[in-house]
């Protein structure tokens, strides 16, 4: 890379000034140009601010004056939207290669959702006093890199927070040069493939045959971010066919307990919008996923339930519950625009899932294949199989399905269909 790596350096300046000025300095000696975006409420001037507090309330359409006069809640979000905003126009500029942040609380809060305007690829730093913790939040489905501060980021740096954020300013000029140094290569299509380690034999198995027809493929795990994530992909136009064999997903949006619910709604609508092939399997969906066992909500205890690890616990899904998703896929499947087909493995959609598996309940799983055969929209496809997923016929199945509908010719995009005319 010749130029330098441009760098933006966010921070709430009116509490971590001195904290901004060493990431700037730094990135300076490592051959970077920052740019400061003051993205707190207080009503200094830093002359080495590249862009002022009111700038950035001004570029979400508010004044700084009324922001610190109103809801605390409010004026965050309304400087994380316009810091993203001026992000985003730099991007697309080129005038942009990576951003770092500072902060306690509040300042990651308004970083992180600033970054998270940007598109997945331009490296993302925040340096901030709550990493250690549950970052879900802040992170959603960015690719934000989040660095413990250990200490308190008061006063200026210390002795503990001093080669943190030194080695922190070094590592975002070089993740910066790195991204800049990446050269465009065509690729074949690109397809995205669910996955569970309770679905992990059918995922190896349909990723080999869909890589041995020419196509690229790209594994996420259903772990809300990573769906949320595929879903954010499939919008930007990055992926071209979906292989969903592991929709757990769509159970945690209607059951917001489960560690895995997505991070964003709408599993299950992008391709739809997109109007790519996507194929859609059950993958996971017979159990919801908690914590360790004593996190369990008492609503869902005294059921079958398999203790994955100490961190993951399974939980057996009713037949009522699956009803309700096989409603909400139909739904979601009926509005789609391309081509679409829905596989069921009949004898088992995980491993635990499966005859022998703690979690086995074919007849709780009949509750949802019942709600599809009643809902889905003619044209869909509703392929049964007396298989369970990690059977190799099924993940051979389901992957040729994606490959034929890649490799038939284009089509009119369908009318989304009111998924009540269709019930």
């Amino acid at each position: 890379m010749t130029a330098a790596p441009r760098i933006a350096v966010l921070a709430t300046l009116d509490t971590k000034s001195e904290e901004a000025a060493f990431l700037r300095a730094v990135i300076g000696a490592e051959g970077g140009e920052a740019r400061v975006v003051d993205i707190g409420l207080g009503a200094a001037a830093y002359p080495f601010a590249a862009v002022g507090a009111p700038e950035v309330a001004r570029a979400a359409g508010r004044e700084l004056p009324e922001l610190r006069a109103g809801l605390r809640g409010e004026a965050m979000a309304a400087m994380g939207r316009g810091a993203g905003r001026l992000l985003v126009d730099w991007y697309a500029r080129g005038e942009l290669d990576g951003a770092i942040a500072v902060g306690g609380n509040q300042g990651t809060a308004i970083a992180s959702i600033a970054m998270r305007q940007l598109p997945i690829g331009p490296p993302k730093l925040i340096i901030s006093t709550v990493a250690s913790g549950n970052v879900r939040s802040y992170v959603m489905d960015s690719d934000i890199a989040m660095q413990f501060s250990v200490a308190d980021l008061l006063g200026g740096p210390n002795l503990i927070t001093t080669p943190i954020l030194r080695r922190s300013a070094a590592g975002i000029v070089a993740m910066a040069r790195a991204a800049s140094a990446e050269t465009e290569v065509a690729h074949a299509p690109a397809v995205a493939v669910t996955a569970f380690g309770n679905t992990e034999q059918a995922v190896v198995a349909a990723v080999a045959e869909v890589r041995a027809a020419g196509l690229e493929v790209i594994p996420f795990h259903a772990s809300g971010a990573c769906g949320s994530a595929m879903e954010r992909l499939v919008d930007e136009g990055r992926i071209q066919a979906v292989l969903d064999l592991t929709t757990h997903e769509v159970l945690g949006e209607l059951h917001p307990e489960d560690i895995y619910a997505p991070v964003r709604p709408g599993r299950l609508t992008a391709a739809g919008r997109a109007g790519i092939p996507q194929v859609v399997v059950p993958g996971g969906l017979e159990y919801l996923c908690f914590g360790g066992v004593e996190t369990i909500p008492p609503r869902y205890r005294g059921r079958p339930t398999h203790i994955h690890n100490p961190y993951n616990t399974n939980v057996r899904t009713t037949a009522e519950e699956l009803a309700a998703v096989g409603r909400l896929v139909a739904e979601r499947l009926n509005a789609a625009t391309g081509p679409v087909a829905v596989l069921i493995p009949l004898r088992g959609w995980s491993h635990v899932g499966s005859p022998g598996g703690v979690l086995h309940d074919p007849a709780a799983n009949a509750a949802l294949v019942a709600e599809l055969r009643a809902r889905l929209r003619p044209d869909i496809p509703l392929e049964l199989f007396d298989l369970t997923i990690n059977d190799q016929e099924f993940a051979h199945a389901a992957a040729h399905a994606v490959v034929r509908m890649m490799a038939e010719p284009s089509r009119p995009p369908i009318p989304a269909q009111n998924p009540m005319e269709t019930s």
